[in-house]
C-alpha cells in the first residue's frame, strides 16, 4: 500500500506543477525526454555524488534518487519558462499528460526502490507493462504539441512588418 501511496503523491505533485505553471504539455514532455536521455548517460555519476552527501546509503536508494533528479530536473527548469496554456482546459489535459508521461519514465525506477504489496504490485506491474507504450505514445504526442503550439509574438520589437 505504501508504494501506491508514494506513486498517487509524486503524481499529485508532478501534475501540480505543471498545472500551477502552465506550461505546454509538449515543451514539458520534450524535457522528460531529455532528463531520461540524461539519466543514461550520467547516472553513475550522480549516483556516486548522492552516496557522496552522506544523507542517504549507497544502492538502491540513491540510485533511485539519482535517477529521479536526472529525469525531473530539466521539466522543472522549464515550469518557469516557455510557451503557457491559455485555458484551464488545456492545463488540466496537459497536465495529466504531463504526469502520466512522467510516471511512465519512472515506472521502472520506482519499482527497484519502493516495497511492494498488495494493490501496488498491480499498480506498478500495469505501469511497467505498458511504460514503452506510454513513453512512445507521450513523446510523440509531445512533439504534435509543440509542432501545433503558435510562437510567442513579440510586441514593441522594433521590426517593422
Amino acid at each position: 500500500m505504501t508504494g501506491l501511496v508514494v506513486l498517487v503523491g509524486i503524481g499529485l505533485v508532478l501534475f501540480a506543477g505543471s498545472f500551477f505553471s502552465k506550461r505546454r504539455f509538449g515543451l514539458l514532455g520534450l524535457a522528460l525526454a531529455a532528463g531520461y536521455v540524461l539519466s543514461l548517460l550520467w547516472l553513475d555519476t550522480a549516483e556516486f555524488m548522492v552516496a557522496m552527501t552522506g544523507f542517504v546509503p549507497t544502492g538502491v536508494v540513491s540510485h533511485f534518487i539519482a535517477t529521479v533528479a536526472l529525469l525531473l530536473l530539466p521539466p522543472v527548469l522549464l515550469f518557469f519558462h516557455g510557451t503557457a496554456y491559455k485555458t484551464v482546459t488545456g492545463r488540466i489535459v496537459g497536465s495529466f499528460l504531463f504526469t502520466v508521461l512522467a510516471l511512465g519514465f519512472l515506472a521502472e525506477p520506482m519499482s527497484k526502490a519502493l516495497v511492494l504489496d498488495g494493490v501496488s504490485v498491480q499498480a506498478f506491474g500495469w505501469l511497467k507493462d505498458n511504460a514503452e507504450l506510454i513513453m512512445g505514445v507521450g513523446v510523440m504526442a509531445a512533439v504534435f504539441d509543440m509542432f501545433i503550439s503558435k510562437p510567442a509574438v513579440f510586441s514593441g520589437s522594433g521590426r517593422k512588418r
